[in-house]
Parts: structure tokens; sequence; C-alpha cells
């Protein structure tokens, strides 16, 4: 059997950052300061100057993320928040959470992303926010979201998308606020959880930072009930470390996509679609193709020991928490196809071009077998 492919190989990344990182850990151990403190703020405006906003959060998860965004923005019972039904659960729960509903608008089928075009019919008396997600590392369209939303603010959930951009800015400085995560998966990922919300809002980012502590300011004073949202310091002084190599990561995850894309053109695959970079920044979180008969080609990567996923196999209309809205089958269907054709194939920058050629060769073989 050949070697073994993963889907991603998080101690290849970090092998050539391993003196740097034992150093922030021992520098971190050594200062006692564990919560909050200089680690923390650090990151916040060197992650800040990255992304081009006023401000950047740091948090305990990119789910609260979501929620303390939400949360300032006073989101509760009797809201409703326009959202896509094409991600990762915590989009939508987060909305639940807080007593609000959450209203799901259909993909467009190039991008999985919000079709921001039929948001608008959507839009009520009710709807308090937007939180569209730019998902698999590409931008949503924010031109035409902001025409259509007007005064209602807008939640980026960019979980998936540090450093995409989006008509010259950087996701998560381009609605009201932006939420991101540093789930070890991700393109930039910590050591377990955390997350970050920015703005450009002074008030809004003063509230956040009030919420992430209990709502406390000063300590035991609360105006506010909050929560416990923080960022660990040992989280944040790791994460400095490797923000200075994200771009380069970046770099090699665009061009391994550039390598499947020029594989799969010179096939001339008609029953294959691969991601298409609309805009002008995909940061190729994951890489993911529509393909036929896909149970069969995954039984066949497995047996190659090649990673693969599948993002996502549920709409989130669909699932069972959410029965009492009444979502139903056809309510969303361009995400509904999209739930059976997706599959996730490596794209990390570490891989070879012999190990991305391996699964290229497996994903035409098995597309012309069922031309």
């Amino acid at each position: 059997m050949s070697n073994p492919i993963p889907m991603l190989d998080i101690r290849a990344q970090h092998a050539p950052l391993d003196d740097a990182l034992r150093d922030a850990f021992e520098r971190t151990l050594q200062s006692g300061r564990f919560i909050m403190g200089p680690e923390v703020s650090g990151f916040e405006a060197e992650v800040a100057e990255y992304l081009g906003v006023s401000h950047a959060i740091g948090v305990s998860s990119g789910t609260d993320a979501l929620i303390v965004s939400l949360m300032a923005l006073d989101i509760g019972a009797g809201d409703e928040v326009i959202t896509t039904p094409f991600s990762f659960f915590a989009t939508a729960g987060c909305i639940a959470r807080l007593g609000a509903t959450p209203v799901f608008v259909d993909i467009d089928p190039i991008t999985f992303n919000l079709d921001a075009e039929k948001v608008g019919a959507a839009i009520t008396e009710n709807t308090k926010a937007i939180l569209p997600v730019h998902l698999f590392g590409q931008a949503c369209d924010m031109r035409t979201l902001h025409e259509v939303a007007g005064d209602i603010p807008i939640v980026e959930d960019a979980a998936q998308s540090l450093g995409c951009s989006f008509d010259g800015k950087r996701v998560g400085g381009i609605g009201t606020l932006g939420c991101f995560s540093f789930f070890p998966s991700k393109n930039l990922g910590c050591f377990g959880d955390g997350g970050l919300v920015t703005t450009n809002d002074d008030a809004l980012a003063e509230k956040v930072r009030v919420l992430r502590l209990h709502g406390s300011k000063p300590k035991y004073f609360h105006k506010i009930v909050g929560g416990n949202f923080r960022l660990d310091a040992l989280q944040a002084a790791l994460l400095r470390v490797k923000l200075p190599a994200l771009e380069s990561w970046h770099e090699g995850r665009r061009r391994n996509a550039a390598l499947y894309d020029s594989r799969f053109d010179e096939a001339g695959l008609s029953n294959v679609t691969r991601p298409e970079a609309r805009y002008e920044r995909h940061v190729y979180n994951q890489y993911v193709l529509r393909v036929p008969a896909r149970e069969e080609l995954m039984a066949r990567l497995k047996a190659e020991s090649i990673g693969h996923a599948i993002y996502y196999p549920r709409a989130l209309h669909l699932q069972e928490c959410f029965a009492y809205l009444g979502g139903a089958v056809g309510d969303c269907p361009i995400t509904e196809k999209a739930c059976d054709e997706v599959l996730a194939i490596p794209v990390f920058p570490e891989l070879s071009e012999a190990q991305l050629s391996r699964v290229a060769d497996i994903v035409i073989e098995h597309a012309k077998h069922h031309a």
C-alpha cells in the first residue's frame, strides 16, 4: 500500500517552528500570566494590523466569537438573523442559543456561500442582522450584501477565511463585526480552541471587550450580563509565532489548488466541479469538489489511505434541532444538492507534488469511469 496522505498534517506545519513555539510556551510559563495580559494584547495588535481593522479582540473560540458578536448587537428573542444553511452548525446554533430565529437563505452554486441576491426577499421587520459565511476560504459577495442589507448589521462568519479578501479588504473588516476561529485545522490554528472578533466600530469593540469578561467593568461591577469568552494567554503566544508564517501557508494552499485545477482541466472532466475562485483571493481552507458517485470515490480514497471529508452532509434547515422552524426538503435546493455531492480533498501546503498528483489521478480515474 502507498504511504498515507492525511487530510491535514499539523505536525509538518509546526516542525519548522518547533523552537519558536517551545520558546513561546516557556515565556508564558515563566511569566505566570495565563489569563489576558501582554500575550493576548500583543496578538490582538498584530492580527489587527494583518487584517487592516481597528479592533481585534481575542475570544475563547469561533463559536464564542459569533455569540458575543450577536450579544453586542442585542440579538435575542423575537429577532431574526438571516444566514446560510450550508455551514458548520455553530453559525445557526449561536443564533438559536440567544433565543433568536435563524432564517435560512439558499447558497450560490459556485462559491457555496450565501446567495446575496436572494437575501432581500427574506428581510422582515424582525430582521436584526445578516450572518454570511466566507466558506472554505472564499469571501461571500459582500458588495451585493451591503446593498441589500442597508442599515441592517452584517456579522461576518470568517472562521475559515482569515486572510481572504474582497474588493481590496480582508474579510472581517467589511461588515459590522467579523468572527474568526483558530481551531487547529484552520489555516491559522492554535493548540486547542481560540477565536477572534474584529470591528471598526469603537463602541461595539468596547462592548465586546466587556462582554467577554462577564460584562464587568471595572472588575466585579456588572452593567450587562456577559460570559467567560477570553482567549488564553498561552494560545495567544503560540498564535503570535504562527501568524508571520500565514501568508506563506496561504500561498502553498493556492499553489496546490492551482495544481489540482490544472490536472482536472487537462483531463477535461465534465462531471466534476472544482472550486472556482470567483473573487480576488481564495485561501483554500478546504478544496471542495462536486463529484458523481461520491460514496464510491470515498471508498477508493479510504482504501488508498488518502484523507477526505464531507463539508457538510446535512443542511442546517434540515437538522433535527431546527425542526420547530418548519424547514423541509426542497426549501434550499442548491444547498441540498451540494450536501449530496461535495467532497474535500487534501490541499495543505506541505503536500508534495507527487502526493497531489496521486490524489488527482484517483479523482480523474473515478470521474472518467462515471462519465
